[in-house]
């Protein structure tokens, strides 16, 4: 059970549960207790994680193409991510959840960063963001994890560098592309303070095993 004090808002019919925060995750893993996670984009979406227990909901730019129809995740707006943090939010209380950060939200400057970040908590109700990227986001990491702000970082394949990788395709198959992504893991969990690192592609034993993950 959670030692968090505060409790999630029970909808009618359900036995009121403790918020899962980051606090949670970190038990978890001293505990070896699978840590669950969905995406999800909308409200109904939202109540099914939350009533099936999940710990942890990522609202995913994906929405762009999942349920927008564009081609990649790029055209995908502030706006838009917004929008469906907020509907994803009044369905679940009880998960952490993620915010995904989309393309040009982060990358312009730190200022940019760290501002469009606690948008996702104060008028979304995120408990968390995730953005894309290794070394070169870390100072903005940084700044985002000392303003309060949880976040889950994303190595290897990139959507949001789609048109730089040329298509969607595995990273990390040539021994300098590997070496750069395991080489970027501590420096991430590092700017992270701890916090959490998705790592995509084959060599995840070899990148995590140099970092603490939570």
């Amino acid at each position: 059970m959670s030692t968090q004090a505060h409790k999630a808002k029970a909808k009618p019919g359900e036995a009121e549960r403790a918020k899962i925060t980051v606090r949670d995750f970190r038990q978890k893993k001293k505990s070896g207790e699978p840590i669950t996670m969905l995406t999800a984009y909308d409200y109904p979406t939202a109540v099914a994680v939350e009533r099936a227990g999940i710990d942890s909901i990522l609202v995913g730019d994906s929405l762009g193409m999942v349920v927008l129809g564009y081609p990649n995740t790029l055209p995908v707006t502030m706006e838009d991510m917004l929008h469906h943090c907020r509907a994803v939010s009044r369905g679940a209380s009880f998960p952490l959840l993620i915010g995904d950060m989309p393309f040009m939200s982060y990358q312009v400057s730190v200022e940019q960063a760290v501002a469009n970040a606690g948008r996702f908590l104060q008028e979304a109700g995120m408990d968390a963001v995730k953005l894309e990227g290794g070394r070169e986001r870390a100072e903005a990491v940084r700044h985002i994890v000392a303003a309060g702000i949880p976040v889950m970082g994303h190595l290897g394949l990139t959507p949001q560098s789609v048109n730089t990788l040329g298509g969607f395709r595995p990273q990390a198959r040539t021994h300098s592309a590997a070496k750069r992504l395991i080489d970027d893991a501590p420096i991430m969990s590092d700017a992270l303070a701890k916090k959490k690192i998705a790592v995509a592609g084959g060599i995840y034993d070899l990148a995590t095993g140099k970092v603490n993950l939570i």
